[in-house]
């Protein structure tokens, strides 16, 4: 498996931007989809965005459509996350997770937080006026 470290995270306005970063550890990154998780305070963890091992599968959750982009790096081990047209219901801890198995064919249906088994500690992103 890989260890995740996400970073990028901090205090913006609505419509700003922001870049948030996971950044792996190991030989074996580029085996495993990653996908981006937020949770809010009193809520459950929800689905941003996933790239899968290869490259070709992108998936969205449908409240981010339109403004955020996942892109992976396998060469510097890492998964960027742009956001942009940030509004103050995006406000939540960032959190970036491993598939549980390597080379896992995506499918709409597999994004919830228990086909990922390696998670990172999390970023905040908090957007308040």
């Amino acid at each position: 498996q890989v260890q995740l470290v996400e970073s990028g995270g901090g205090l913006v306005h609505p419509g700003d931007s922001l870049r948030l970063s996971c950044t792996a550890s190991g030989s074996t990154f580029s085996r495993y989809g990653i996908a981006w998780f937020r949770q809010a305070p009193g809520r459950e963890r929800e689905f941003v965005a996933a790239v899968n091992w290869r490259q070709n599968q992108k998936f969205y959750g449908d409240s981010v459509k339109g403004r955020f982009t996942i892109s992976r790096d396998n060469a510097e081990n890492t998964v960027s996350l742009q956001m942009t047209s940030l509004r103050p219901e995006d406000t939540a801890v960032y959190l970036c997770a491993a598939d549980r198995l390597p080379f896992t064919a995506y499918s709409s249906k597999h994004f919830t937080p228990g086909n990922f088994g390696s998670w990172g500690q999390g970023t905040q992103v908090t957007v308040s006026s």
